[in-house]
């Protein structure tokens, strides 16, 4: 039986995608495949039972129905931190490693997901590393591209697992990032026997967002063309300059949000007219009602903020790094790149796993 434990440098760096990825990857090859996530971070109930909101989703996507109670039997809320930085969480471990065997039994393969990043919840003895080690897993970390790689955390993190670190992905790397990536830094990491399992290139729909949930998000309200909501968002421009600035900056974009001011009236009609995904307006300014009829006819949302334009760009760049992969679409496309990267033949030469 394997056992694989993702991990990551940091959080929101696509943990999810890769569990789920190679869990449908292993039942395509026709493993029989478990799932577990010991520390959830998103305690949530369905139909009467409480776990973690990411794993009933992972769980959903492999067709898996394990009890939540064993699947994520620590669930972190303020009850637990009260309880863990007075001493009292001492003794969940073992419980940990019992659902694990629990779960372990008729599957050849068990993806167990951490939170966070590999030393989160140290605190509580519940870290990464500590969960690696305990259950005897192989970790495969994800490093994901932010302006630069972690690899020095990478190489610590081998020196702490040794033959227990499977390898790494590198994630959401930049095509202008390649050139140094493969003459410089794999070459480095594979001469301290950190084996790169997979490179996953950046891709804008994985960190895309519909407009209703931008909506929720910024806490705004869509104030014209509702019915076109479902409409997706890449990335965003900002408003705040000259038109003619704008327009040569607004045309590079595709599938942008574009955020201005609510008094820019000669913003919003050339973001209208250029088709973009849909307007953010800031300091809670209403539009005049040319901007509102013409986002009707072109069918363009529009999203009424109360923050200032710097914040709520500040808002959007989190958002646009953090979203949450929730639609059947980003599982789909997710997956092929995940398992277009990965190295399988690899993994199961390594960790001995059988056809």
């Amino acid at each position: 039986m394997l056992g694989i434990y993702i991990g990551s440098t940091a959080g929101y760096s696509g943990k999810n995608m890769v569990a789920m990825s190679m869990g449908k990857k292993f039942q395509k090859m026709g493993y029989q495949v478990g799932y577990m996530k010991p520390v959830g971070v998103l305690p949530r109930e369905k139909d009467g039972k409480t776990g973690d909101e990411d794993a009933f989703f992972v769980q959903e996507v492999l067709g898996l129905s394990d009890d939540p109670s064993i699947v994520s039997p620590v669930l972190v809320d303020q009850d637990f931190k009260v309880r863990a930085f007075r001493g009292q969480c001492d003794n969940l471990m073992p419980i940990i490693e019992k659902n694990y065997q629990q779960l372990c039994k008729g599957k050849d393969v068990i993806i167990v997901s951490g939170s966070g990043s590999m030393y989160s919840g140290r605190y509580c003895g519940l870290d990464g590393v500590s969960m690696v080690k305990a259950l005897n897993l192989n970790a495969v970390v994800i490093d994901r591209f932010n302006k630069e790689l972690n690899y020095d955390f990478l190489t610590v993190l081998k020196d702490e697992l040794g033959e227990n670190m499977l390898g790494a992905i590198l994630n959401d790397i930049p095509p202008a990032f390649n050139e140094e990536l493969n003459s410089m830094l794999i070459p480095f990491l594979e001469s301290k026997k950190i084996k790169i399992l997979g490179v996953i290139p950046k891709d804008p729909l994985m960190g895309a967002i519909k407009v209703s949930d931008l909506s929720s998000r910024l806490g705004g309200r869509i104030i014209s063309a509702p019915d076109k909501a479902d409409k997706v968002v890449e990335n965003f421009v900002i408003g705040t300059m000259q038109v003619e600035n704008f327009m040569l900056h607004f045309k590079k974009s595709r599938r942008s949000a574009v955020i201005v001011g609510g008094d820019r009236s000669d913003v919003h009609l050339v973001a209208l007219e250029g088709n973009t995904q849909c307007l953010v307006l800031t300091g809670n300014l209403y539009p005049n009602d040319i901007i509102l009829t013409r986002s009707e006819v072109l069918g363009i949302p529009i999203i009424l903020v109360r923050e200032d334009t710097y914040t709520v760009a500040r808002q959007m760049d989190t958002i646009l790094s953090r979203h949450k992969l929730r639609d059947a679409i980003k599982i789909q496309h997710g997956s092929q790149l995940v398992n277009t990267a990965l190295d399988y033949q690899y993994i199961r030469q390594a960790t001995g796993l059988t056809s």
